[in-house]
């Protein structure tokens, strides 16, 4: 590694509301904040809030939003407007990292430029003739890094692989990169310092007493028929069935699979609720479902901050965060964080060990659910110490961890 090393992420989210869609703005984030955290100099360039300033300082982290004029014609977040954005982005702001990193690339330490999928592998092939023609390549390292198979039909894999280090988030998505002609170093998500901010236990309490006689499942997810929805709402008939006045309290965002997942849910005999509250963080969480009124599933339609969020999977009996594609499974390890009981899919949730600190669900059927937690429900000393266990690990993926012991080894 060299010293005094100055650091680009390049990624189309970021911090903003405007910009957040997904983990990929919770990844970087963190990421820029734990470099900066360390002393080093950090750039984030991501698609940004038009009304923000295109340019703002945080102590050695720098904020850059970027493609502005495209995005105040595109209000609907970072990815309306998508294909423009991916062609400005790629052409606008290159020749500007240059510029801006001149004084780095003549220094001993250099400059390390860390792309975010597919939307900036334009970018990293410009920025990479760039510095080949300015003869300053030797100067910076490049690495591209794949947080899903989204957009891989749309990647040039050969001029990439030559113009970067490709590098993915679990050994589930590099062996899943091997059928597109490529083979990623494995460099895993983090989470941030906030993630191990210990949940309030008095709301902790207050949440669980509005369910004092229910078994309280979460899930928070995009809705995708990925993340297994179907499956969560056949596991919340299964338990009722059985006489375990389960509720499921939902958190999903924008896509269209709601109405799907809505409609299974009604098929199945399950009345469902949707919540708003005006009020903001855990205030607003707390009055969302103590007007759930016997609902079976809690579709919760505001926002959930930091805390609230740290609260709701902590007090869950479960969180079902299992999923048929999952490169990494970042909710369940922000369980885990959280001293929550995390139910991981079997993919590229490669921190999960089933019956230690998480259950691994591997089957698409609600029995197996079931029968795993009833059991593990009737040892509460076991499943305390599974959540223990659950946040040992995570403590393990904090991000100066993930910084020291798998990405400086690289530069």
């Amino acid at each position: 590694m060299r010293r005094n090393q100055q650091f680009h992420i390049l990624a189309f989210e970021g911090p903003d509301a405007y910009s957040r869609a997904g983990g990929i703005a919770t990844r970087v984030s963190g990421l820029a904040r734990a470099l900066a955290d360390a002393g080093h100099e950090t750039h984030l360039w991501f698609i940004g809030d038009p009304e923000l300033p295109a340019r703002e300082e945080q102590g050695q982290l720098t904020l850059h939003r970027w493609c502005q004029w495209i995005s105040a014609l595109h209000p609907g977040g970072v990815y309306d407007g998508e294909d423009g954005k991916v062609d400005d982005y790629a052409g606008s702001l290159p020749p500007f990292v240059v510029a801006q990193c001149q004084q780095a690339l003549a220094a001993e330490g250099g400059v390390v430029v860390l792309a975010e999928e597919w939307q900036t592998v334009g970018a990293v092939l410009h920025l990479d003739l760039l510095l080949r023609q300015a003869g300053v390549r030797d100067r910076a390292r490049l690495f591209w890094n794949a947080n899903n198979t989204f957009g891989f039909d749309r990647i040039a894999w050969r001029q990439l692989a030559a113009a970067a280090t490709i590098t993915t988030v679990s050994r589930y998505m590099k062996h899943r990169m091997w059928a597109w002609g490529v083979d990623p170093v494995v460099i895993p998500n983090g989470l941030d310092v906030e993630s191990f901010e210990a949940p309030d236990q008095a709301d902790v309490t207050q949440l669980k007493g509005c369910f004092a006689d229910r078994t309280l499942l979460a899930k928070v997810a995009r809705w995708d028929p990925d993340k297994r929805w179907l499956l969560a709402i056949d596991t919340v008939a299964e338990l009722k069935r059985g006489g375990a006045r389960p509720v499921l309290l939902a958190r999903g965002g924008v896509e269209g699979h709601e109405e799907e997942v809505m409609a299974h849910a009604r098929r199945a005999g399950l009345e469902v609720a949707h919540q708003t509250s005006e009020r903001a963080g855990f205030a607003g969480l707390l009055n969302a479902v103590s007007r759930v009124n016997g609902a079976d599933v809690v579709v919760l339609r505001s926002a959930l901050d930091t805390r609230a969020r740290a609260v709701l999977l902590h007090a869950a009996d479960a969180v079902l965060a299992n999923s048929g594609h999952e490169p990494f499974g970042l909710v369940g390890l922000e369980t885990m964080a959280a001293g929550g009981l995390a139910c991981t899919g079997a993919s590229g949730e490669d921190y999960a060990i089933d019956g230690h600190n998480a259950l691994v669900l591997q089957e698409n059927h609600p029995n197996e659910f079931v029968s795993l937690f009833t059991r593990l429900h009737a040892q509460p000393a076991r499943a305390r110490q599974l959540r223990l266990s659950g946040m040992q690990t995570a403590r393990e993926y904090a991000w100066p961890r993930v910084i020291d012991r798998a990405l400086l080894p690289r530069m």
